[in-house]
């Protein structure tokens, strides 16, 4: 039988998009609220994978990453999702999202991102949320499965989070990264 441990802290993410630049600073505000200071801000990038928010967000979408220095437990990722749920409903015009907030986390070895759709390679977490491994860390780079969004597959994207990621080995190597205790 296994020994029983604690996971290492993870470092929370929060991938946004939105037709309106404007609110990722909104949004960041209010994430550094609830997640403590925000350690990583990417560019700007167009978001062009799909056209499948095309009917509630318009064309013309841009995307952003952002990454807290606070590292969490990988068991509240389901309680960060209803938190950034409740973010895009508060900034939300006449019943539609003006911003998409995709909470997840990089740890060592691979990139979850929350949802609240179930599909077979998802697992669920609780409170109707569910995990997806977006990305493995394999071979000193990120790679994809079979489900990753195309997005995540460009070269744009795992730049960027293989940066996060580097942040947070850092952390780790420290010894002193900021964890939150009440998750």
């Amino acid at each position: 039988m296994g020994r029983i441990s604690q996971p290492l802290p993870v470092k929370l993410i929060v991938p946004m998009f939105a037709g309106d630049k404007a609110l990722f600073l909104v949004a960041e505000s209010r994430l550094e609220e609830t997640f403590g200071p925000i350690d990583y801000r990417s560019g700007t990038l167009p978001f062009m994978h799909t056209s499948y928010y095309t009917p509630e967000f318009g064309l013309a979408l841009l995307r952003k990453f952002v990454a807290f220095e606070r590292l969490i437990d990988p068991c509240s990722l389901a309680d960060v999702k209803h938190e950034t749920n409740a973010l895009e409903h508060e900034l939300a015009s006449n019943g539609k999202r003006r911003i998409n907030l995709d909470p997840g986390y990089i740890s060592q070895s691979k990139l979850v991102l929350a949802t609240t759709k179930n599909h077979s390679h998802r697992i669920y977490l609780c409170k109707g949320i569910y995990a997806e491994v977006t990305l493995r860390y394999q071979n000193k780079a990120f790679r994809p499965w079979e489900w990753t969004y195309p997005d995540y597959r460009t070269e744009e994207y795992l730049e960027i989070l293989e940066e996060i990621r580097r942040i947070y080995v850092e952390q780790l190597r420290a010894g002193n990264a900021p964890h939150s205790s009440d998750s």
